[in-house]
């Protein structure tokens, strides 16, 4: 649970910090702070470079990058599905800015603002001591993640682009539209993030 504390300094001024309380309520660990906030910056920075490089355009929307997702994947499998909510919900914001598409208030949401914070849950693998399988655990989480916002994207299909189906069931239309640039972006997720998997996981770990 988040708290906001106010503790007494000897020179009589007042410290504003936000703790997280671990399960038996005696250590504070402090999680939102300048390396956070810092690395959260970077990682922004790095999936709109990927963004960038386009391996495949789908007509109506949705591209295969070279791997734009994973940083901020990898933020929430360090940080937690909390701050790689709001990483990922930043990051569907500046796509939308940067190529936006807009048809309604719930599209905007489905294929930005929601299709991106959901990679926050890769974070499920987060944990205040790595434990074994964490690699595993990760890895199940980035399924999950992109799973995620395929059924966002796929919602908002169904929602709003039915007429691209044609006689075809737009459910299954949307489905397979739109898992023709995530599946690649999975298997290309996965594959990068095993690679530097080993090289990274002193990073990963040291919160």
């Amino acid at each position: 649970m988040l708290v906001c504390i106010i503790i007494p300094i000897p020179k009589a001024e007042w410290v504003y910090f936000f703790r997280e309380i671990d399960h038996g309520g005696n250590k504070m660990n402090k999680r939102f702070n300048v390396k956070m906030l810092s690395e959260g910056g970077m990682m922004l920075a790095l999936a709109i470079l990927l963004n960038s490089i386009r391996i495949y355009q789908a007509p109506n929307g949705g591209s295969v990058s070279a791997g734009s997702m994973i940083p901020i994947l990898l933020y929430a499998i360090k940080w937690g599905i909390g701050p790689g909510i709001i990483l990922g919900s930043i990051y569907g914001l500046l796509d939308f800015i940067f190529n936006p598409f807009f048809y309604h208030p719930l599209q905007f949401l489905l294929d930005y603002i929601i299709a991106y914070g959901i990679l926050g849950i890769a974070g499920i693998s987060y944990a205040k001591e790595v434990k074994n399988y964490y690699f595993a655990k990760s890895i199940i989480g980035t399924i999950i993640a992109i799973g995620g916002r395929l059924f966002s994207h796929v919602l908002s299909g169904v929602i709003f682009f039915a007429e691209y189906a044609g006689t075809q069931n737009p459910w299954i239309y949307s489905i397979l539209y739109n898992a023709s640039y995530l599946i690649p972006e999975l298997i290309i997720s996965i594959i990068v993030i095993s690679l530097i998997w080993k090289p990274l996981n002193n990073l990963i770990t040291n919160r």
